[in-house]
């Protein structure tokens, strides 16, 4: 069907249902006032854009005696860092008959005690070509949503890792070809949609998913069966190790929904360090799994709780030795010392100072609308705890918009934890911050 034939259809059958209104209710016909009805008023616009600006201001209390502030700070003495952020991201679509071109866009600077960067990204930047209600294909660069978790996901095979912090902020994609493929029931299975994308890994494409010179391609069926939502997924190809996962969410009651998800790697290729320091290559089959709930209380207040085991994250033993090492080249002047800080670097990029590097977490995060009747305002705590070696971060914070388009969220963030564990070994030991945002 061609662009202007469905604008003919659409506006024909707006006007059919302002015929049948005056013809249901003939006082319309004579009311005083005149009565006038503009179609391209409620017309969607081929062009759409949005986005914000933001600017964010931190204060850090250092954590002087951890592990990660020696190895990441050049000045020992350093005891608060200050940040100013600021940024813009720009949304928008293009619509043109079935195709479709979108795109998000985000530029960010920050100058802080350490100095001065900023960054320059396309988000996403795709082109969707709509040729049936039940077919749909994609090619470019598009951020994928595998997955029902909120803090994490497991089966988001395709995904960037979120941040558990800021989980629903937006992420980079990868460029994809895709085709989605729906079609719908009678019956208790009501819904079926099969996803295939196809992620290649070049030189300046895609670099970071993995190996490069590959072709990697991923799948996902989806079944809405009996009111709950079933994703399987897989992953294969050489630039990572093949996958397979499955989720599910459902509703027990109108205010209480459960999700969960399991990612099996048969061979997860891991770096370790052994008890003499030296570095090694692991490859062990892998499970990951996320169980969650949401909550919805009659006073307004939403919980929402996941535990996450991370069948490919490092036992409380294995970042044992990884402390141990940092501690042991801090402790020496020499060159031996020199040695061993160098290899805690190294070990530290290759997986031991990635975000949430352990196997057991529970997240947890409570947020209440509009409390003792303060319009526009939302405050909530959010907590990761990290269940094998009891340490954990706890952030409240308020979120108020209560001027058009304006937005305002003040957070403090506590880390505690003891020597040798995850919070407790991090740079900062506790963080305040305030975002101003303008959406437009």
């Amino acid at each position: 069907m061609s662009y202007d034939r469905s604008i003919f259809i659409y506006r024909f059958f707006g006007a059919l249902q302002v015929l049948i209104c005056l013809l249901l209710f003939p006082p319309l016909l004579y009311g005083d006032d005149e009565f006038s009805f503009d179609l391209e008023e409620i017309e969607k616009k081929a062009l759409q854009t949005g986005g914000f600006l933001e600017l964010r201001g931190t204060h850090m209390d250092i954590n002087q005696d951890s592990v990660f502030s020696n190895l990441n700070l050049s000045d020992p003495d350093m005891s608060t860092i200050d940040q100013i952020f600021g940024s813009v991201q720009l949304d928008g679509s293009y619509k043109h008959g079935i195709s479709s071109l979108n795109w998000t866009l985000k530029a960010a600077a920050q100058q802080d005690t350490l100095g001065w960067s900023d960054t320059a990204d396309i988000f996403s930047a795709y082109l969707s070509v709509k040729p049936a209600p039940s077919a749909t294909f994609t090619l470019g660069k598009k951020s994928s949503k595998w997955g029902k978790g909120y803090a994490w996901n497991p089966v988001g095979f395709i995904n960037r890792p979120k941040n558990p912090n800021n989980p629903e902020e937006a992420l980079e994609g990868y460029i994809t070809v895709e085709s989605d493929l729906i079609k719908s029931y009678q019956g208790a299975l009501q819904t079926a949609a099969l996803t295939i994308a196809v992620l290649p890994v070049w030189e300046d494409i895609n670099e970071d998913f993995g190996k490069r010179d590959n072709v990697n391609l991923a799948a996902k069926l989806y079944l809405l069966y009996m009111d709950t939502d079933i994703d399987f997924m897989f992953l294969t190809g050489n630039s990572r190790s093949n996958r397979v996962g499955l989720d599910f969410s459902t509703n027990l009651a109108p205010h209480f929904e459960i999700h969960g998800e399991l990612a099996y790697i048969p061979e997860l290729s891991k770096i370790t360090l052994g008890n003499n320091n030296a570095s090694s290559i692991e490859k062990n089959s892998a499970l990951s799994t996320l169980l969650g709930i949401r909550y919805l209380f009659d006073n307004d207040v939403t919980a929402i709780i996941e535990y996450y085991f991370n069948g490919g994250g490092y036992s409380e033993e294995e970042m044992d030795r990884f402390y141990q090492l940092a501690e042991t080249g801090f402790a020496k002047d020499s060159a031996l010392g020199t040695v061993l800080l160098d290899k805690a670097r190294e070990m530290s990029l290759k997986g031991y100072g990635r975000p949430q590097p352990g196997r057991q977490y529970l997240y947890s995060k409570f947020t209440q609308k509009e409390p003792f009747n303060i319009l526009y305002f939302t405050p909530g705590v959010a907590t990761i705890f990290n269940l094998e070696d009891e340490s954990y971060s706890i952030s409240p914070e308020g979120v108020y918009s209560g001027f058009t388009n304006w937005e305002f969220r003040l957070r403090l963030s506590l880390i505690n934890g003891g020597k040798f564990t995850e919070f407790g070994e991090k740079i900062n030991s506790n963080k305040v911050e305030l975002r101003v945002r303008y959406f437009f």
